[in-house]
C-alpha cells in the first residue's frame, strides 16, 4: 500500500507525517509498552469502515499514539474519547489533532492507565462512548478488552487490532486447541469474531508478530449479573488453570474437593471426567450456578 501523502490521505496521518510529528516531539516506539503506530491511511480507513463508526457516535480508544486511527475516526464523524498511558504522546496529541482543523468538542483525552480507568469521559455533542475501536498494545490486549466490556456497558461493541495469536484464542470454540479462558469470558460479553488481518508493513516500527483485528458485538441480553458473572469466571479460571485435567480434579480446590466438585458438574448436567476445553460459556454458567444452588441447600438445612 501507498503511504505518500498524495495518495488521498486527507485528514489522516502519512508515513511522513508520522515521522516528522514523532521526530519533532524527541518520541520513540515503546517496546515495553507495546507501542507499533499504524502509518497507512487506507488500512485506517479499512478499520473505521470495519468498526461501522457513524457519524455524531462516540467512540473510545484505547492508546491513540501518534493519532492514525482518532483522526480516521473523527473522518467519518465520530466523536472520540482517548485513554492513553504515555505522557508524551498524551501532550502531542491534542495538538495534532487541532493543527488538523479538529474541533476541540470532537475529543476528550485521559492521560492514564486503562485497566486504571473507572469512568469515561463523555463527549459534548456524541455523549457516552458506545463503540470500542483501537489499536491494543500486544501485551496487555486482552485484559484491556475484557476489563472495558466488564466496566462499561455503554459499549455495544469493540473492533481491535490486536497479535493474530490473541485473535485466534478469542474466537476459539470449544474443542479447539487455541480455546480456553480468553474465549469463553468473552463469549459472555457478546460473539468474537475475526474481522481481518493487517499487514506488518503499516506499522512503525514493524513488528516481528502478525496482527489481525477481532470483533465483538454484544448480546443483546446479559448472561446474568456482574456478580454471576464473577462466579463463573471462577469457575473458568479453575477449569484452565489445569486443562489438562478432568473437571472433577480441576475444580477441586474451588469447590472445596474433589468429590464436591463431581456433586456440582453431576446437578449441572455435566460428566465429571470432561474437560473445560470442551464446555461453552453457558455450561460454566450452569456450574456456577449449581454451585450456589447447593450452597443455598446448606444453608436451609443448617
Amino acid at each position: 500500500m501507498s503511504t505518500d501523502a498524495t495518495d488521498g490521505a486527507g485528514l489522516l496521518l502519512t508515513h511522513r507525517d508520522i515521522r516528522e510529528l514523532a521526530e519533532a516531539a524527541g518520541i520513540r516506539p515503546s517496546k515495553q509498552r507495546g507501542q507499533n503506530f499504524v502509518m497507512d491511511p487506507n488500512t485506517v480507513r479499512t478499520i473505521v469502515g470495519r468498526a461501522g463508526a457513524e457519524p455524531g457516535q462516540a467512540v473510545l480508544e484505547i492508546g491513540p499514539g501518534l493519532g492514525s486511527l482518532t483522526l480516521g475516526l473523527i473522518e467519518a464523524g465520530a466523536d472520540v474519547a482517548a485513554i492513553e498511558l504515555d505522557r508524551g504522546l498524551a501532550e502531542l496529541l491534542p495538538l495534532t489533532l487541532r493543527a488538523r482543523g479538529v474541533e476541540d468538542d470532537r475529543f476528550r483525552l485521559v492521560h492514564a492507565d486503562a485497566l486504571q480507568v473507572t469512568e469515561l469521559p463523555t463527549l459534548p455533542r456524541a455523549g457516552e462512548p458506545t463503540m470500542l475501536v483501537a489499536n491494543l498494545p500486544y501485551n496487555v490486549a486482552t485484559p484491556i478488552l475484557l476489563t472495558m466490556l466488564e466496566r462499561f456497558d455503554s459499549l455495544r461493541s469493540a473492533l481491535v487490532m490486536v497479535q493474530s495469536e490473541v485473535v485466534d484464542r478469542l474466537t476459539a470454540g470449544p474443542g479447539s486447541r487455541t480455546y480456553g479462558g480468553p474465549s469463553v469470558k468473552a463469549a459472555w460479553y457478546g460473539r468474537a469474531v475475526q474481522a481481518g488481518r493487517i499487514s506488518r508493513q503499516i506499522f512503525w516500527p514493524v513488528p516481528n508478530v502478525d496482527s489481525a483485528l477481532v470483533e465483538l458485538v454484544r448480546h443483546e441480553e446479559p448472561l446474568g449479573t456482574a456478580e454471576e458473572r464473577e462466579q463463573v469466571f471462577a469457575v473458568i479460571d479453575a477449569a484452565f488453570a489445569q486443562r489438562r485435567k478432568t473437571l472433577r480434579a480441576a475444580l477441586a480446590g474451588w469447590a472445596g474437593g474433589a468429590a464436591r466438585a463431581e456433586e456440582i458438574l453431576r446437578a449441572a448436567g455435566i460428566a465429571p471426567s470432561a474437560r473445560g476445553e470442551t464446555l461453552e460459556i453457558e455450561q460454566f454458567r450452569d456450574i456456577a450456578r449449581a454451585a450456589q444452588a447447593g450452597e443455598g441447600a446448606a444453608e436451609a438445612e443448617g
